[in-house]
């Protein structure tokens, strides 16, 4: 395959590959986009994350998808960063420098929590061409597992996705407004207490999603009073996505929460 037939960039006699960042979604190869799928089947090399890239990889591999690029796996695990977001960046401008194609393979999407916006950055600020190919975010997909709209109609009209690293202190408005948490099962407990103390109250609405598509996906729903200790009796560990707010009692795993509320709400008109 030649650079013209490849698209490649070719500066003098040096051939310039590029980049493509391509969002993942939360690990099924189904909703890999086909604009993704494409890039995967063009790529000579692979950069790929361990959270929904590698599903990814996995399910399109079992689905009889032979991609032909060489897969270089700089996957995070909890509090370890295999290879450092620098050297990613600087992997990443080196193998487009020798001309390959490259497909950075993100979990979620890109541009959301992903770094995605440094990476691009990085490389164009090293003459690389960078192509963004959106991808469907854990933060929205995964609460849709257990039944759960991030906004509807009556209950909810915005929402706010933040991780469990972030300063939520000044998160104001109430059940109306939903609040994703991603990342946050390590500081879970004073995110809970947290937003407990505004509007929402300690009877909150709360559910989390481990291992959205996973083979280990489970539902655990709560309220922000008792969630914390739900889920250290429970065992919940990363990945997991928690939602907070009046859209939780949607779900089909909240039923035991709907009743006991509406026994609540009972005893107080009482």
């Amino acid at each position: 395959m030649t650079a013209e037939t490849r698209g490649d960039v070719v500066r003098g006699d040096v051939v310039r590959g590029d980049v493509v960042l391509v969002g993942a979604g939360p690990g099924d190869a189904g909703l890999l986009t086909i604009r993704g799928l494409r890039a995967l089947e063009a790529a000579d090399v692979i950069v790929a994350d361990r959270l929904g890239a590698r599903g990814v990889l996995d399910g399109l591999a079992a689905e009889g998808v032979r991609l032909r690029a060489e897969v270089v796996d700089v996957g995070k695990l909890p509090g370890h960063h295999a290879v450092p977001q620098d050297a990613i960046n600087a992997l990443l401008v080196t193998l487009a420098r020798d001309g390959k194609r490259v497909v950075r393979l993100k979990g979620g999407d890109p541009f959301i929590f992903g770094r995605g916006g440094e990476e691009l950055a990085f490389c164009r600020d090293h003459g690389i061409d960078v192509e963004v190919v959106p991808g469907i975010t854990s933060a929205i997909s995964v609460p849709a597992i257990a039944g759960i709209p991030l906004t509807h109609r009556g209950l909810a009209t915005t929402f706010t996705v933040v991780t469990g690293h972030d300063q939520i202190q000044s998160l104001g408005g109430g059940r109306d407004h939903t609040v994703v948490l991603l990342m946050g099962i390590g500081t879970l407990a004073n995110s809970a207490i947290t937003l407990a103390r505004g509007e929402r109250g300690g009877d909150c609405p709360v559910a989390i999603v481990e291992d959205g598509y996973g083979p280990a996906q489970r539902v655990t729903v709560g309220t922000l009073d008792t969630i914390a200790l739900q889920a250290a009796r429970r065992g919940i560990r990363s990945p997991a996505v928690v939602v907070v707010g009046d859209v939780v009692a949607l779900s089909p795993y909240a039923e035991p929460l709907v009743e006991t509320s509406a026994t609540h709400r009972k005893a107080q008109q009482q």
